[in-house]
């Protein structure tokens, strides 16, 4: 029986690929949005303008990339399979297109971000968290970014507190960005299919960034969320969490020429902020923004930093 299974599973990917004669490496993350209605919505989600440079990260065979030609006045498209952009070549090869069409060869997470308006893109999923980030620091600021996550990885972004799916990607997000769930996509929409179901997230940065540290902001959250259903006390109660902030405390007074008296104990400056900032018994899965700013405002002012 599973011999049966597995031809039938070859078979079925041949037919897939049947078009194109390419066998795409699902180990990078390739899968073909083939449902031009799907395609046509992203991109209409997007509000792509004519003046518009639009960054597509793993491009494919180009189903997206040409819609968004013909609207944008160029798409920079970065590809990490020579293969495909070999493919994405030929179908705008000879036509008004392939002029407003750039490509750049390589993985996007080791190169830096050009200049762009709108980002629209359905990601390899293994890179969805550290691509991210990179998207919500980059400067100078884009106006809107309308991406293809796995489902869990998308309600992660947009979690409130107190839901199952709130983490330290969801305060960080939200911290940055405006976020939006626009759409969910079947597993089927893809060739060769998805193992996981999928959604379309509207990301927009906010501009200007709240005045924060982000390294600081997201130490404190690292700590935070290592145990989110542990009160902080418990959480801060860590040795390496003492350690580092410790280190980190001395590096403050160092640098402030402040003495550090000999019975300093890092622990109980810790105990006195989490008491009198009223979040020694909080959770972090039960915090919002605003609970986090006022908490590390808390620290910072007793000369505690966590980067």
């Amino acid at each position: 029986m599973p011999k049966k299974k597995t031809e039938k599973s070859s078979r079925q990917q041949r037919q897939e690929l049947k078009g194109t004669g390419i066998m795409f490496n699902t180990g990078l993350g390739q899968h073909i949005l083939k449902n031009p209605l799907i395609v046509n919505s992203i991109i209409e989600k997007a509000a792509l303008r004519p003046t518009d440079v639009v960054l597509e990260i793993g491009p494919g065979t180009g189903n997206m990339t040409v819609k968004m030609l013909e609207k944008a006045k160029k798409v920079i498209a970065c590809e990490v399979d020579a293969r495909l952009v070999g493919e994405l070549q030929k179908r705008v090869q000879g036509s008004p297109l392939a002029n407003k069409l750039e490509i750049k060869v390589g993985d996007v997470l080791k190169t830096d971000l050009p200049f762009f308006d709108a980002c629209v893109a359905n990601l390899p999923y293994q890179i969805s968290s550290p691509f991210v980030f990179k998207l919500l620091l980059h400067r100078p600021f884009f106006r809107c970014a309308v991406l293809m996550f796995q489902r869990e990885f998308a309600l992660r972004l947009v979690a409130k507190p107190d839901s199952k799916l709130y983490c330290r990607l969801s305060v960080n997000t939200q911290l940055l960005a405006r976020v939006d769930h626009l759409m969910k996509i079947g597993r089927n929409n893809f060739r060769p299919p998805h193992k996981v179901e999928s959604s379309v997230v509207r990301i927009e940065p906010k501009n200007p960034p709240p005045p924060i540290n982000f390294q600081e902001w997201d130490g404190l959250l690292r700590i935070a969320f290592i145990r989110k259903n542990k009160t902080l006390s418990a959480a801060f109660k860590s040795n390496a969490v003492r350690n580092l902030l410790e280190h980190n405390y001395q590096i403050h007074c160092s640098q402030h020429n402040v003495e550090i008296p000999e019975n300093f104990r890092i622990a109980e400056l810790i105990h006195t902020v989490l008491n009198n900032t009223g979040y020694a018994e909080k959770r972090a899965r039960s915090m919002d923004i605003d609970d986090f700013i006022r908490l590390l405002h808390g620290f910072n002012s007793e000369g505690i930093h966590f980067s």
